[in-house]
């Protein structure tokens, strides 16, 4: 708790500072932007956004030059796909690295006798605000399963740092979250009013992840959030750091040397980072071409072994402090 609070100290934005685009101000995303700005030797501040749709989209139009987005969003927009789609292939994002995995979690009231995800149809769920990669996973879940928004009694579209009181307060029975764990939202579901995790499973979402490059199997270790708290299952993306062709290189080789040059004591920031490997980190989640700022340090370390960009499967599993 102690370094949650140290990494939600407020940051004062300037012109020459590296801006890097989160999330919710109390998701795993914010604390990874804080994370890295403690990191850096330069000024740094970690802004706060509606997600990563929204933080795509900004980066596209040179409105942030940085900022943190999930798998299979970086997919879409590289792709122009989903809700990308109006505007086309984003030839212009380039990639830095990849981050945690974050499983696609369904929290729900205990009295509301939700098992599974079959047992949301017509319950009240918050499925995200619009711009968040909460909702947009939930949308093509619900496509795999053949749903509409019809299917829910009500409909909440509110951001990740509300749902957690909504939930509690009985006005919605189920809220969903892709995010990295431990989360302190869940976590005050749980606590607030012994809210409960639910598996996510089932044909459909095996085959979601079958045909979806950026999506793979997941689950959430037993008794991470209560005593009685089983492993679930579910699936999930990675988040990903992200720019544009025409960010600073010096900006984003600044970032992507700080990580790596002190990557235990960046793995200590969170317990979503302690699986971390560097090599997969280069690799995982990411269909943008790597930043050029990004490739002269993966270049220095000998990690990219030609002009494909391919990671050399040898990098070192830790990076020095």
């Amino acid at each position: 708790m102690l370094v949650v609070l140290a990494l939600s100290l407020p940051v004062q934005a300037g012109e020459d500072q590296i801006v890097i685009a989160t999330a919710s101000a109390t998701g795993v995303y914010h604390i990874t932007g804080q994370a890295f700005c403690r990191l850096i030797d330069v000024p740094c501040h970690a802004r706060p956004s509606e997600g990563s749709v929204a933080n795509l989209h900004n980066v596209r139009n040179g409105d942030v030059p940085i900022a943190l987005a999930q798998s299979d969003q970086q997919y879409y927009a590289v792709e122009g796909r989903e809700g990308f789609a109006d505007v086309g292939p984003d030839d212009s994002l380039r990639a830095l690295f990849s981050v945690h995995s974050e499983p696609f979690t369904l929290v729900v009231r205990r009295e509301a006798g939700i098992l599974g995800f079959d047992d949301l149809e017509q319950r009240a769920v918050n499925i995200g605000n619009p711009g968040s990669g909460q909702r947009a996973t939930m949308l093509q879940l619900m496509a795999a399963r053949g749903w509409t928004l019809d299917n829910f009694a009500l409909v909440n579209e509110l951001p990740a740092d509300q749902q957690s009181l909504e939930l509690c307060h009985g006005n919605i029975d189920a809220m969903v979250y892709t995010v990295g764990h431990p989360d302190l939202s869940i976590r005050q579901a749980v606590d607030l009013c012994n809210a409960a995790l639910v598996g996510v499973e089932g044909d459909f979402v095996e085959a979601l992840v079958d045909e979806a490059p950026y999506y793979s199997l997941a689950e959430i270790p037993a008794g991470l959030y209560y005593d009685d708290q089983p492993e679930v299952q579910t699936f999930g993306v990675r988040a990903t750091v992200v720019a544009n062709e025409a960010t600073d290189p010096d900006q984003v080789y600044t970032l992507v040397a700080a990580v790596f040059d002190n990557f235990e004591r960046f793995t200590d920031f969170h317990p979503a980072y302690s699986v971390l490997k560097p090599e997969r980190m280069l690799k995982d989640g990411l269909s943008a071409p790597l930043h050029e700022g990004a490739l002269r340090y993966y270049r220095e370390q000998g990690w990219i072994e030609d002009a494909n960009h391919e990671a050399d499967d040898e990098v070192e599993e830790t990076a020095a402090d």
